[in-house]
Parts: structure tokens; sequence; C-alpha cells
């Protein structure tokens, strides 16, 4: 049985066929003959977060896989009122098909998946966001890879992520640079840094030493092939608001620091953005910027991820 709790749970010789599909469900939804691998399935979906697409897309797509969605805020469940997290993986796995998570604490999606008997799909985590990554990927691989080969076209391609470089995203988007052989560099104030914890994950993973960290932002965005950037302020951290937005500010992703990029480059934000702050209007709506591209992703990478979980059940 697989789960997708970190980029690396899918091995390098599993990616071509999971952007395939993602590509194929993209092409055929809404089609009489579109496939149903979650039919007869109900998946669980526990979010401790609050959220929009992550919400969405995942209730949207088990339903036109043909399964049931089934939403549970943590607080819905005994899970809100002490029930150890074995507990609640033992009792859903002996109603459900599989489990989608969005919490705070990454070791609840690790036990869920150790202790109970059915996937478990990270849905985003303090850690990690493993499933915004892929459909970013996917959505630079449309782009670069055409009709072709997708996970090949990112090969050697540079990211530079601005901002916060120790949050969740931008730990995701390091596992995913190296899982795909791109390069990543990061630029953010000094502080800002990866986690101990993540650091050994990268460890590992073998990709110890696989980015560039530096608080010039200018050095990062030079030469890279995509520009990246994401909310200063993650849930849970609004008491920082105010210190954060003052060393954060030299950071923004304004016309100046985009134009250091190749001239091809694209601009990507997982979303919600907070204009005026990590990011100016001028590029949200720049030609260039992807935003809402990999938005719809979403849907469909996760469709792609869905439907191979449950066939490896």
């Amino acid at each position: 049985m697989k789960h997708f709790l970190k980029e690396t749970d899918f091995a390098r010789s599993d990616l071509p066929a999971l952007f395939a599909l993602a590509r194929e469900l993209k092409r055929t939804r809404g089609a009489a003959n579109a496939p149903k691998p979650l039919a007869g399935q109900t998946w669980a979906m526990i979010f401790s977060k609050s959220s929009t697409r992550t919400r969405v897309s995942f209730e949207v797509g088990i339903h036109e896989l043909g399964g049931n969605p089934l939403f549970l805020n943590r607080n819905d469940i005994q899970l809100g009122r002490g029930e150890t997290i074995a507990d609640t993986a033992k009792v859903l796995s002996r109603f459900v098909h599989g489990l989608v998570v969005r919490t705070f604490d990454h070791s609840e999606v690790q036990q869920l998946a150790e202790i109970g008997s059915i996937p478990v799909i990270n849905a985003l985590t303090d850690l990690l966001h493993p499933c915004q990554i892929f459909a970013d990927l996917f959505t630079l691989a449309e782009r670069w890879g055409g009709d072709g080969d997708l996970v090949s076209s990112l090969r050697g391609r540079k990211i530079a992520f601005v901002g916060d470089r120790g949050c969740n995203v931008a730990n995701s988007w390091i596992l995913g640079a190296n899982l795909f052989g791109m390069k990543i560099s990061l630029a953010g104030p000094p502080g800002f840094d990866a986690a101990p914890e993540f650091n050994d994950l990268l460890a590992r993973e073998g990709f110890a030493g696989g980015y560039e960290f530096t608080t010039d932002p200018y050095a990062a965005v030079k030469d890279a092939d995509v520009v990246y950037t994401d909310v200063w302020v993650s849930m849970g951290k609004e008491e920082e608001t105010a210190e954060r937005i003052k060393v954060m500010s030299p950071f923004a992703v304004t016309p100046q620091l985009f134009s250091a990029a190749k001239p091809d480059a694209f601009f990507m934000h997982c979303l919600p953005a907070h204009v005026g702050q990590e990011v100016t209007q001028e590029i949200v709506d720049h030609p260039r910027s992807i935003i809402f591209d990999e938005a719809e992703n979403r849907l469909h990478m996760q469709k792609a991820i869905l439907a191979t979980l449950a066939a490896a059940r």
C-alpha cells in the first residue's frame, strides 16, 4: 500500500506515468467515458486548517473519479476531543477507503499512515505541501514538455523561491526540485532557514545540500526559469505578522526583481496572495504569471495521485 506524505513517496521511475495520467485526466474531464477508479469508495478528508483550493479540488476530484468525499472538520470528530491518532486511524480504516489530511503537525499524517490500513494523502502540514508542488511541476511540464515527456522537460531548470525560505512550500520545493533534477535557490532574511527536522529528512532522502540559501533575492532570481513566492505569514504564525512583514519587505516579487530572471521565466504562487506584501499587482497580472493555471492543476494532479494510490491498495 502506498501513501503520499512527501514528494519522494513516488520513486523517480513512477513520475512519468503519474504525470501522463494527470494530463489524460485533464484532457478527458467531463467525458462520458472518463475513468472512475474510485467508484464505490468513500475517502475521508480530515481538515484542521481552513482551505479553498485544497478542499474544493479534493472534493471535486474524488467525486469526478466516482468516489464519495466525506469532509471531516477536526472538531466534528472525536479527534478534536482528545481521541488518539492511533485509535482514529484504526476506526476510520474500518469505514473508508482512504484519508486526505490537512493539519499542522506532520507527525499526525505519519501516524495515520503507519497505524491505519488505508492510503493517506498529505494535503498540507507545517513541514510539507507535496500536492501543491506536484501540481506546480505539472503546470511547468505542460509548458516545457508539450505532448512529449513531461518529466524530462523539468530536468536542469532553475527555480528561485523568494520569501520565507523555511516554510512548508519552500521545503516541498526543495524536495521536489531534487527529485526531478532541478536546481533551486532560496532567498530570504536571516533566521528564516530550513528547520533541523527538514534537513534531517533531506539527508535521509539522499539530498543533503541540494539547495542554495542566500539573503540576496537578485542572486537567487538570476537566470531562474521560475520565480516563486508564498505568503509571509502562514496559518499559526499570525502573532508574528508585523515582524515578518518588516523583515520580509526586501524580498517582495516586484517587476524589478522579476526582470532579473530569464526573459521567459514564469511567476508562480500557491495562493492566496497578499498583494502589496510578497508580490505586487503588476506581477500577479503579468503575462508570465501562471498562478491560476497551477491552482486548476491541483485538481488534475490530485486526481492522478488518488487514482494511483487507489490502484495500489
